[in-house]
Order: C-alpha cells, then structure tokens, then sequence
C-alpha cells in the first residue's frame, strides 16, 4: 500500500466512482441472502448518479492509491421525497407493503443526512480509512445546523457493514422493503 489521499469532491465530477460503485454492486449481491437478483439493475448509474443528482446537497471523498481504492457518499435529503420515491430496482420487490426509506415516526425532520456508501477495496480494509472517510463524512452533515439525523442503509447479507456502522454509534430503526434493507440510523446532537 502507497501513500492514499483523501480527497472532496469539488467540481461534481464523481465518474471517478463508477468502477468502485460497481464492485460495491457486485459485493452487495455476493452477500445477500435476500433477492440477489435485484442487484442486477442496481449500478453506478442507477444507485450513484441518481442519488448524487437528485439530493439537496451531496459529498464525495475519493481515497487514492494513485488510483481511486474507495469512497464515501453522502447526501441531505428531503424525507417528503425521499418517503414517496421508490427506485425502480425496489419495484421488484414484492414484499407487500411497500414503503419509501424512512421509518414513520411522529418526530421526523423534514431533512436527514444519509450515507448512502462507504466502500474499499478490500486490500485497503481493517488499516483505519472507513473510519476516516466515516469522520470526514459526519464532520460534513454537522455542517448543517438543521441536520440532527443521519441514516444508513445495509443491504441484507452484508453483516461486516452492518458491525461496521453499529460500533460507529448507528442502531436499527427500521426494515425497508420487507427486510431487503436494514436501516440504522443516529442522532448527531
């Protein structure tokens, strides 16, 4: 392993990501106990892109070893918008109800922040760099006065991820599309 950087994505620029985002795809399905299949319409376009595009506000730091090794995406997000959209790779879900991301809970805030991935190559795992892009990403949301949540989103099957988050301080708030993900999420003040 090289020197790797951390870097904020500043111009919009986020295809850097693609090939990462795709692996972190094709990792999800190898995992997933629940539906894999679904992963097949989930990629950088899809997943990334989209969200990068449609958030309020989005953040991107890029690892480099030279090359991009992982990332880190965040957004701010209307929870109105959030809660109704459903992405066409869930409609294939057929768990009956289905609901948007959010948990439907009295208190909500009209906005939360959300880690939406957090992904290294796994050579570059275990060495501190997801709790550093972790940091970067959490000083990013405290930024924002009116952001007092942050959620994330595991995909069933990926327990490493899952760990990862708890012993970060995130717990389990809700299943979002009949248990396809597990959401967590935690307060920042």
């Amino acid at each position: 392993m090289g020197v790797v950087t951390l870097d904020a994505v500043k111009d919009g620029n986020i295809e850097p990501c693609r090939k990462l985002c795709n692996e972190l795809m094709a990792f999800q399905k190898s995992k997933a106990k629940l539906l894999p299949e679904i992963f097949d319409k989930m990629d950088f376009d899809t997943r990334m892109k989209l969200s990068y595009e449609q958030a309020l506000e989005s953040h991107v730091i890029i690892a480099r070893d030279i090359v991009p090794i992982g990332y880190v995406f965040s957004t701010i997000e209307s929870v109105s918008y959030k809660h109704l959209h459903i992405p066409e790779w869930a409609l294939a879900i057929s768990s009956g109800e289905i609901l948007g991301f959010y948990p439907k809970w009295d208190n909500l805030p009209a906005k939360t922040g959300c880690v939406n991935n957090l992904y290294l190559r796994k050579e570059y795992q275990g060495v501190g760099l997801g709790e550093k892009l972790m940091n970067m990403s959490m000083e990013w949301f405290k930024s924002f006065p009116d952001i007092d949540i942050v959620f994330v989103y595991i995909s069933n099957g990926n327990d490493s991820a899952l760990n990862f988050y708890k012993n970060y301080g995130f717990v389990h708030s809700h299943e979002v599309f009949g248990g396809f993900i597990h959401a967590l999420y935690k307060q920042l003040f």
